[in-house]
């Protein structure tokens, strides 16, 4: 079976793997760190910072599908530091409507590149 892939010029992938693929109806989306496509470099900063630059990412993968943050059905987050979830969660808020996708967050010790977030998420086609 051959995988259909999605790849965004606005995402950056920092390993041999597509930035989504489609199975059936569902479209898994790979983490997004907060690599900045135009440099190519971790956005340093805060976690808001990071933050938002992860679902720019990911947005930018999800146009790429044809899909928009309407089509998520499930989040996953990865914090290297677990004080960071309030700030998260602000920036998280806002990109979603309600209902929101279901979503879990994990605490790690660490993250590629030394980013502070890492998001995937799981969509479905309409």
């Amino acid at each position: 079976m051959s995988r259909k892939a999605f790849n965004a010029k606005d995402a950056v992938a920092v390993g041999p793997y597509s930035h989504a693929v489609e199975s059936g109806d569902t479209v898994y989306f790979s983490g997004q760190t907060p690599i900045d496509s135009n440099t190519g470099k971790l956005v340093e900063g805060s976690i808001t910072e990071q933050t938002e630059q992860c679902f720019k990412n990911l947005f930018s993968v999800l146009e790429a599908a044809g899909l928009t943050p309407d089509d998520v059905v499930k989040v996953n987050v990865f914090l290297t530091n677990m004080d960071n979830f309030s700030a998260m969660n602000q920036v998280y808020e806002r990109q979603f409507s309600s209902p929101y996708p279901a979503r879990t967050t994990i605490g790690v010790a660490s993250l590629p590149l030394g980013a502070q977030v890492e998001i995937e998420m799981i969509a479905r086609k309409k």
